[in-house]
């Protein structure tokens, strides 16, 4: 038996990077999966092709979950489409770095609102279906930045801050109907992003890492789907990072 057999999980911003090996891990492991996407209509509609290799239900949904109603209609549709919603990856992320004194107010503004106000929109919709089926994990992407802050990121600092008092607080408040919230937290993790820096950069910041290496989104991946299934059901509240042993 795979360890998602059964369930059914929304992955946000699922059409590269991290997301996408989420999404991949999630199918592999049994489960029927709804992803969204935005800005990559393309990847999108190939990643919803290739999941569909693993036999289970999949659908790719062009959604903004940094819009209240949007995300709204996206759980309506996912319930309507899928039948239930036991698990919600809250992964969809920007970064707009800049130093504090020339960072503008919407670098500020989209930062929060793609970050840290799309998990509320989101987590507030799910939970009223997780709520009425008393079971559900919602599993929140925030990052060691949002631990330890880091110069020139002030905007995703505070965005992948706030998930985590976000996350700690729902654990609270829905844990008696058990629900569950989790926040993972990546180090250096290789993707599309990583894969344009200066060579000299990347392994500079790879000799600081206890590992002695960068992460791999499978890293981040393998977490997840731990936190998803029925092995870490005495888990939440918890903020684990996926760093090397850089916190």
């Amino acid at each position: 038996m795979k360890l998602l057999d059964g369930k059914t999980a929304l992955i946000t911003g699922a059409s590269k990077g991290i997301g996408r090996k989420i999404a991949e891990k999630f199918a592999e492991q049994g489960a029927n999966v709804a992803f969204t996407y935005l800005s990559s209509v393309e990847k999108g509609q190939q990643l919803e092709q290739e999941l569909q290799s693993f036999g289970t239900q999949v659908k790719g949904y062009r959604s903004d979950a940094s819009d209240f109603a949007a995300a709204d209609k996206l759980i309506q549709d996912i319930v309507a489409d899928f039948g239930s919603l036991e698990i919600v990856v809250n992964n969809a992320g920007v970064t707009k770095d800049g130093l504090l004194l020339r960072m503008t107010e919407e670098n500020w503004d989209d930062v929060l609102n793609i970050n840290l106000k799309s998990i509320f929109n989101v987590t507030k919709a799910a939970s009223r279906v997780m709520m009425k089926n008393r079971k559900g994990s919602f599993i929140n992407m925030s990052s060691v930045v949002g631990v330890q802050g880091n110069a020139g990121q002030a905007n995703y600092a505070a965005s992948k801050a706030g998930i985590i008092g976000f996350s700690k607080s729902v654990a609270k408040e829905l844990g008696s109907r058990n629900i569950r919230a989790n926040v993972v937290a990546p180090g250096f993790i290789r993707t599309e992003m990583t894969d344009v820096l200066d060579p000299k950069v990347v392994a500079g910041w790879e000799e600081n890492i206890p590992l002695k290496r960068a992460g791999e989104p499978e890293d981040v991946a393998n977490l997840c789907v731990f936190l998803a299934s029925d092995l870490s059901t005495y888990i939440t509240g918890q903020v684990i990072p996926v760093d090397g042993g850089m916190l």
